[in-house]
């Protein structure tokens, strides 16, 4: 018997998921007593996951493509995890593992709890903790399946290195066949994705402008952050709707996120309820960002963030 984790990848390199579910899976893999296996796709050299615990590796190749194709994936990971006995499957909380986990679960008549945010308080019953309600509350599941697969909330375990020197192979495997077809694919280049972001900088209406984003630019790129923005914001085409972030937009689970001019709608609350720490900085007081918010300022953008990023730029020459 094994643990599987699903560790995705892009342009060649792991993304941060990829290291927190082979931690998680590392942990799980020592609490239940099994080995770690990882699966990539099309990634040639392994190496970098030998300091999360992991004891084996399989590359899959055959002809898989860059773009992602939940259906191909899923026949893929589901072939690894019957010739491995694989018993517990770790994926994470991108969009992709979103759309491959119910196919997969299907394929290894498996039972999936999404949202998990802890390691399993038993493993004989499978019970779990998970966030539900967009993380205003915690549930316990309970699954007497023989296998299981476990979707990690983002930023929930964190990355914890444990060095290990895991056996490297590949697995040569037919891709199935999709009725989709991707025709092309619009990536943003040369930023942090919100996604991998440790520190998430989001700008709103209350910036009144496109022409002053370079404000909340400049502050990212002192922080090393990602950019986003509130779904008004997108929606004016003063910033990519790729950079929306609320309950209708793309979830964040930073341990910073700073929210500059933005109200604090119910349904941007929701999208940024996972993140550790909130601050806001707001002009008006009875803004309802502040009722969520860790710290906030009450003040004029425009007054607050240049001396902000004056200070920044002090602290960091010193």
């Amino acid at each position: 018997m094994a643990v599987l984790t699903y560790t995705e990848s892009e342009n060649g390199s792991f993304k941060k998921s990829a290291f927190e579910v082979a931690s998680y899976g590392k942990a799980l893999a020592d609490q239940t007593g099994q080995k770690l296996v990882a699966v990539t796709f099309n990634q040639e050299d392994g190496s970098a996951l030998s300091a999360y615990g992991v004891d084996l590796v399989v590359n899959i190749t055959g002809g898989f493509s860059e773009t992602f194709s939940a259906k191909k994936f899923a026949a893929a990971i589901a072939q690894v995890a019957s010739e491995k006995e694989v018993n517990l499957v770790v994926i994470s909380s991108s969009a992709n593992s979103k759309y491959l986990a119910p196919l997969l679960a299907v394929k290894l008549t498996a039972a999936y709890t999404s949202n998990v945010v802890a390691l399993p308080s038993s493993t004989e019953p499978l019970t779990l903790k998970r966030s539900c309600y967009t993380s205003k509350a915690f549930s316990t599941v309970t699954s007497n399946q023989p296998i299981n697969i476990i979707g990690l909330s983002s930023n929930a375990f964190g990355i914890i290195e444990t060095q290990s020197t895991p056996e490297q192979t590949s697995m040569t495997t037919d891709e199935a066949s999709s009725s989709m077809v991707v025709s092309s694919v619009e990536k943003v280049t040369g930023t942090i994705t919100i996604a991998d972001a440790d520190i998430v900088v989001s700008g709103g209406r209350g910036l009144k402008g496109p022409e002053n984003w370079h404000l909340v630019e400049e502050l990212a790129s002192i922080l090393g952050a990602a950019t986003a923005c509130s779904k008004p914001v997108s929606d004016m085409g003063w910033r990519p709707h790729s950079e929306h972030v609320g309950q209708t937009g793309k979830p964040v689970a930073s341990n910073l996120y700073i929210a500059i001019g933005v109200s604090g709608a119910i349904q941007h609350l929701a999208g940024i309820n996972s993140c550790k720490v909130k601050v806001v900085i707001n002009i008006d007081p009875e803004a309802p960002f502040f009722k969520a918010a860790d710290y906030g300022i009450v003040g004029d953008a425009f007054d607050v963030l240049p001396k902000l990023i004056e200070k920044l730029k002090t602290f960091k020459a010193a």
